[in-house]
């Protein structure tokens, strides 16, 4: 079952930096949505040149987060997807100081790309059919859950996420009029540890 799927746990420091650049996000997720891509068709979904994609790519396949793909050559050479997920300490807990920079760094990364998108969706979401429109929301929430109730909270999220993670490697179980779309949950804390032992009623 997709659910199963065990992402990637990065700690490795030269790794985790080499995820924090945007163009790499940008790469990753364009493989993504296509299954594979050289670098001419990555630079011209992007908007950079060939030698950048080029460069950036070979960046991401020295640490394993991409493959070359059958056929091509040299710069015409298709690149794909290693796998579709990573974790990493978000906020560097657990790691050394140089590691726990880098994934801070790197979570700053991430979030500033899924921002970005989100920003570029609601700028054109006004030229979707309605019932797109329909489909999509931006929901939030605030609720108090002992740490049990969020971690399970937290694994429900992950298993609705993953729902139709089968139909990334497997493009024939996609259904007649299916597209892509971005799913981004988090689940955090909204106050500080020491804001709560002043004590709750």
């Amino acid at each position: 079952m997709a659910d199963d799927r065990e992402p990637r746990t990065i700690s490795d420091p030269k790794a985790l930096r080499a995820l924090a650049h945007p163009l790499r996000w940008q790469l990753m997720e364009f493989l993504e949505l296509e299954g594979s891509a050289t670098a001419t068709r990555c630079a011209e979904a992007t908007d950079e040149s060939v030698a950048s994609c080029s460069y950036h790519l070979n960046v991401l396949a020295k640490y394993g987060f991409i493959e070359e793909a059958q056929g091509g050559i040299g710069r015409e050479k298709p690149w794909r997807l290693t796998g579709h997920d990573q974790s990493w300490a978000a906020g560097g807990e657990g790691l050394d100081v140089e590691s726990a920079l880098a994934a801070q760094a790197l979570s700053d990364a991430v979030l500033d790309h899924h921002h970005a998108h989100l920003k570029t969706w609601l700028r054109r979401r006004s030229r979707e059919e309605q019932r797109w429109l329909e489909a999509t929301g931006i929901t939030r929430g605030l609720a108090f859950v002992t740490d049990q109730e969020l971690a399970q909270l937290t694994a429900e999220l992950r298993m609705i996420v993953n729902r139709y993670a089968d139909r990334l490697e497997d493009p024939g179980l996609r259904p007649p009029g299916a597209r892509p779309a971005q799913i981004f949950v988090s689940t955090s804390l909204s106050r500080p540890p020491e804001a709560e032992r002043g004590g709750t009623s």
